[in-house]
């Protein structure tokens, strides 16, 4: 399985079935304790992602 996920600019459902198919083969053998820190890892850096994101929308006036 690739490593990295490659999904296209347009977002289509192809993308979706991508994504589903490349959690699947990640997570496939592991146990469920690897899954929940599989998945906490995940979010952990999507919030942080968010918080910069927020953090330049709100310095450059474009979040009230």
């Amino acid at each position: 399985m690739e490593t990295k996920l490659e999904i296209s600019p347009d977002f289509t459902l192809e993308d979706i079935r991508k994504i589903r198919d490349y959690n699947y083969e990640m997570t496939k053998h592991m146990t469920s304790k690897e899954m929940i820190d599989y998945y906490n890892k995940g979010a952990e850096e999507a919030y942080k992602r968010m918080a910069e994101l927020k953090k330049k929308l709100e310095e450059s006036g474009k979040l009230n």
